[in-house]
């Protein structure tokens, strides 16, 4: 009986698998979108800030992945306990598949508000799927056998009739539903991206003669230590966190970059009216709000693109608009001051990073660079319109969810090597890492080498690279005589302002984490 059990559970799960697999086949076919990912946007628009902190902090990049397969879980789990329960109650079988059809239904309706086409793809996918688990729980029902008995038994048992399941078939049917659901799986994720060839798009585009290859990095501002983070971190390097869990796939042809709301003259350019206007270049760091104090979220690149001045010198901007808001093709929104556009840092609608077309993933055709502010209030990816408002009449996309309206990044400091908990020889060895403070450059940076068997130490000055720009990260390093103990190492930074950042913990939540980054190290003897 327990084993059959198990059977039933599986049979559940595995037509689940069906309905899934066909619902993103059919979603690929009919350009609708995914009903995984339009179910993990919802939970993304619906989760309170601290839980996606919590998935930021504890998964870094790897936040979107983890999501989408916990989704997938959890459907296959209601699977499993749906196939068990239809298998006394066939009713069950049809009121999960709704449930499911309906659940799905919302979020791509939500996603795309294509109510009908989201219904129809989802609910042809439900009835393969329940098709699939009647199937296999039918094949559990007994079936009837003759069984042949000596002729000396009596007439009445002679030919008895007895009912058992039919192993083979039920086997049969789970192994078409898995060969199903996998080929499905498969087509669903050649087709997705066959209606816009991005990459083909990307590589028809030329950058200006001017700007490829990179200008070379001025002389000292890059040090040469081995595990330092680089001066520009390379594109393929560079950290992803958005709200999308699909790379939106833009169409060029029928893109535009609209301006709108508070200005004289809206404005609507494709991307070859606005790749015409002049370009500029500009080296900045970006860095997420969620990122802990010594995190690995930020990283620095070069970029070039369309002065935002000149886009809204261009549209008019009307003298109350307070807050210019970036949105994104999948409808994400970040807002930020006015005034701030204005105030001469290289903000830009940028086309390119690190010399290249701007990669898909970071936010490809266009999208808004602002130097000084946090991501979730500035870097709109994917960027299809500028719209002028007041601070007062919007609140973006991060700010309900408990995030600060403003978002300046905070001065901070991170030791890169040694890395935390290692072990290194005695002697003349590298301490060194990065450090940044928005728009206002870095000053100095310091450390401290504290042994663990006393309670202070003084502070060393470190040496730093050559700034690239008010706006970049510097590195520095500090050569250090290691002798044989456990140590605490500190560093902290102080901006161009004279601002030493804070020796106060706080997390990121709402507006930044601060504190000073400290690792402990043992030192061996030779």
């Amino acid at each position: 009986m327990q084993r059959w059990r198990v059977l039933d559970a599986l049979a559940g799960l595995l037509a689940f698998a069906v309905a899934a697999a066909f619902a993103e086949l059919i979603a690929a076919v009919v350009t609708v979108v995914s009903p995984i990912v339009a179910v993990g946007d919802g939970v993304i628009r619906l989760a309170p800030a601290a839980a996606v902190h919590f998935a930021t902090s504890t998964f870094g990049t790897y936040d979107k992945p983890v999501l989408l397969s916990v989704i997938v879980v959890i459907t296959l789990v209601f699977g499993a306990l749906v196939g068990m329960a239809a298998r006394t109650r066939p009713m069950i079988a049809t009121i999960g598949f709704t449930a499911w059809w309906a659940v799905c239904s919302i979020a791509v309706w939500a996603d795309q508000t294509m109510v009908v086409a989201a219904g129809a793809v989802i609910g042809g996918a439900a009835l393969a799927g329940c098709f699939a688990l009647n199937q296999m729980l039918a094949a559990r029902l007994p079936t009837e056998r003759i069984l042949v008995e000596p002729a000396s038994q009596p007439t009445s048992a002679n030919d008895p009739r007895q009912r058992t399941p039919s192993r083979r078939a039920f086997f049969t049917w789970a192994a078409a539903s898995a060969g199903a659901s996998a080929v499905a799986a498969a087509g669903a994720q050649r087709l997705g991206g066959r209606y816009v060839d991005v990459e083909a798009e990307r590589r028809a585009i030329v950058l200006p003669a001017a700007q490829s290859p990179l200008r070379a990095v001025p002389p000292g501002a890059a040090l040469d230590t081995p595990g330092l983070s680089p001066l520009i971190t390379p594109n393929s390097e560079f950290y992803r966190i958005d709200t999308a869990l699909s790379v939106p796939r833009v169409d060029l042809e029928k893109w535009r970059l609209r301006i709108t709301g508070m200005v004289e003259r809206p404005l609507e350019l494709t991307y070859a009216e606005l790749a015409t206007m002049p370009i500029a270049e500009a080296d900045v760091t970006l860095t997420c709000v969620s990122n802990e104090v010594g995190g690995k979220l930020l990283g620095n690149a070069r970029w070039l693109g369309v002065p935002l001045p000149a886009l809204l010198e261009r549209a008019g901007v009307h003298a109350g608009a307070t807050q210019i808001v970036g949105r994104s093709v999948d409808g994400f929104t970040a807002g930020f001051p006015t005034e701030v556009a204005l105030d001469g840092r290289a903000a830009m609608v940028a086309l390119a990073m690190n010399g290249q077309v701007l990669p898909t993933e970071h936010g490809f055709p266009a999208r808004l660079v602002v130097p000084g502010l946090y991501g979730y209030v500035s870097a709109t990816k994917w960027l299809t319109e500028i719209h002028l408002t007041t601070l007062e009449a919007f609140d973006a996309y991060w700010i309900p969810r408990g995030w600060s309206k403003l978002g300046p990044i905070k001065t901070q400091s991170r030791i890169d090597v040694p890395t935390r908990g290692r072990t290194i020889p005695a002697g003349r060895t590298p301490i060194a890492g990065v450090a940044w403070g928005g728009i206002r450059s870095i000053s100095k940076v310091e450390v401290r080498v504290t042994a663990t068997s006393t309670k202070d130490a003084p502070w060393m000055m470190a040496r730093l690279g050559d700034p690239l720009s008010h706006s970049t990260w510097r590195q520095w390093v500090l050569e250090w005589d290691a002798q044989p103990g456990e140590y605490d190492i500190t560093v902290c930074a102080t901006d161009g302002d004279g601002e030493t950042q804070t020796q106060d913990s706080a997390a990121p939540a709402p507006s930044g984490a601060t504190g000073w980054h400290t690792i402990r190290i043992k030192v061996a003897d030779r």
